[in-house]
């Protein structure tokens, strides 16, 4: 349900303000933001899910081919969840440089499988991938600043369901 609701909150704004991209120089993606916030929040799983589903639905009301996104977005689900753990990036500023460095990463995936899909190879525009990734980050720090303040619902972490370390476990 959580995933769901991320995917289509994502996708809902993503909508919205893309029309407030001045000239296609900025550029954001905003379901790739809510994709590394779930799996941030709830794991790799989530971050897989949300990455498949938002992807392919963006991919579906977007032009191109439908699966590039959905691919690029699901492996950086994963990765980012899988990260996340390893990192413990529990702050909103680490988890928005998980978010820029997954925009960069979301990004180089991408323009590769559509190299390889077109056979045709344009480079890598730098300039607008990197100004992606810092206007990606700073929706990444308000979403995981403001889900920080609110009350304990929606703040629900990986920590509150590890198992405890009791002698029933062991």
């Amino acid at each position: 349900m959580k995933v769901l609701l991320t995917v289509a909150v994502a996708l809902v704004l993503q909508m919205a303000l893309a029309r407030f991209a001045i000239g296609g120089r900025w550029v954001f993606d905003l379901v790739l933001v809510g994709v590394v916030y779930a799996a941030l929040r709830w794991g790799p799983v989530a971050g897989m899910w949300t990455g498949t589903i938002g992807g392919l639905l963006q991919d579906a009301l977007g032009a191109g081919v439908v699966g590039i996104g959905g691919l690029a977005k699901t492996v950086v689900g994963v990765a980012a969840g899988v990260a996340g753990a390893q990192f413990m990036v529990a702050r909103p500023l680490g988890g928005a440089e998980m978010v820029a460095a997954a925009t960069v990463a979301h990004r180089l995936m991408v323009l590769g499988l559509f190299a390889v899909v077109d056979q045709d190879w344009f480079g890598v525009p730098w300039t607008a991938m990197l100004i992606e990734a810092a206007l990606n980050a700073t929706a990444g720090l308000v979403a995981l600043h403001v889900t920080d303040r609110l009350p304990g619902a929606v703040r629900e972490t990986r920590a509150r369901r590890r198992p405890s370390l009791s002698r029933r476990n062991w």
